[in-house]
């Protein structure tokens, strides 16, 4: 097993008013090169936008990026022609593929939103951009393993371009789940939305990571009600 761990106060900041940003990967203004991914995982940013604030308009092209809102909801307008509204309890995903427009804004005008958003190198490059998002249920997800994002259309996740998997759990204290690795060639990033947990020997507090490679499967005790993130994703480069 081969270990990576990131404290929740390492992260980088941006602060820009409007905008309260945490990198757990270098980005924009962030570098370190000890930090610039995590096998095909490229950014886990934290976002906090002021109400009626957002990010303009702006191109993404070969990246698949997913957006989890953890508190509030976020509008969304892309190039594809979509326009929706994403709230808490919804995930998002857009391959941006041979390149797209969008733009992304607080859809309160009184309270701040704050969401997720990461990025996964594609498998196929220059595929037809698409999005899609999905409203799961918190209640499926209570000690157990609920996948959110997979690379299999059949499965009742979000589909994702890449042989990757993105999975929530809400663990009671005192209670445990595990999660099975599902490639070969594939590392776990877990990250501690909210609460205390127990992983591979080491102890996470809420916005604390680990990355774990050279693993098949992998148990999480909760110290406290904890509430996680777990993204799977092939390790080699491309």
């Amino acid at each position: 097993m081969i270990k990576t761990i990131h404290r929740a106060d390492s992260r980088g900041l941006a602060d820009h008013g409007w905008l309260k940003s945490r990198h757990t990967f270098s980005f924009a203004g962030y570098h370190d090169p000890e930090r610039t991914r995590f096998g095909l995982l490229r950014v886990l940013n934290d976002d906090i936008v002021e109400p009626s604030e957002g990010f303009g308009t702006h191109p993404h092209d070969n990246m698949e990026i997913v957006s989890i809102p953890l508190k509030g909801a976020l509008a969304h307008k892309d190039s594809t022609g979509s326009e929706r509204v994403i709230n808490t309890g919804d995930v998002q995903i857009m391959s941006a593929g041979s390149g797209l427009y969008h733009s992304e804004y607080n859809a309160s005008k009184k309270d701040a939103v704050n969401f997720l958003q990461i990025w996964v190198f594609p498998k196929e490059r220059d595929i037809r951009p698409r999005y899609d998002q999905k409203t799961f249920s918190a209640n499926e997800r209570i000690n157990r393993i609920q996948t959110v994002v997979s690379p299999d259309e059949n499965s009742g996740a979000l589909w994702i371009n890449q042989d990757s998997y993105f999975s929530l759990a809400t663990i009671e204290p005192g209670k445990a789940v595990e999660y099975k690795v599902n490639g070969k060639d594939s590392g776990v990033y877990l990250f501690v939305i909210e609460g205390k947990a127990e992983a591979a020997g080491e102890v996470l507090n809420k916005r604390d990571a680990i990355g774990l490679e050279e693993i098949e499967k992998l148990e999480i005790k909760a110290e406290q009600k904890t509430e996680l993130l777990l993204i799977e994703v092939p390790m080699h480069r491309v």
